[in-house]
């Protein structure tokens, strides 16, 4: 309970930050980013001075996830998707230990692997929703 409120909070005070920022959002991704961010910002539990550290490097390495996501929608080569990916986290594990230890780098990405099954059942969840199917005729 006290990690959903923290979650809440964390929600609550990104969300005006982010209206702020006074650029129109192309999708809703952007609203799934700051979701994300403070999914992880939870999970992690990180210090003032490791979190001026951390979400630097987190832009870089969400930036080349992207990245390769988009190479992945033109080829379709799904080897090489996971090859590249594994290659990214392999870099970036490197990377964050300049800003966070070692067993926060784990949970990250295992915080990483959680939010992605959140949201892909929380979508499959509401396509459910709307395939709901009309009652039947009363006879």
């Amino acid at each position: 309970m006290k990690k959903l409120f923290s979650v809440l909070v964390i929600l609550c005070w990104l969300t005006p930050s982010a209206f702020s920022q006074g650029q129109p959002q192309q999708s809703s991704a952007g609203g799934l980013e700051s979701m994300k961010i403070g999914f992880l910002t939870a999970r992690l539990n990180l210090s003032p001075p490791e979190a001026e550290k951390f979400w630097p490097l987190y832009r870089l390495y969400s930036k080349e996830v992207r990245e390769a996501y988009f190479i992945y929608r033109n080829d379709h080569n799904e080897l090489g998707l996971e090859e590249t990916l594994l290659n990214i986290r392999k870099k970036y594990s490197v990377e964050f230990l300049k800003a966070i230890p070692p067993p926060k780098i784990n949970d990250f990405f295992r915080a990483e692997k959680d939010f992605n099954i959140f949201v892909q059942r929380e979508a499959q969840r509401r396509q459910m929703q709307g395939r709901r199917f009309p009652p039947p005729p009363n006879r």
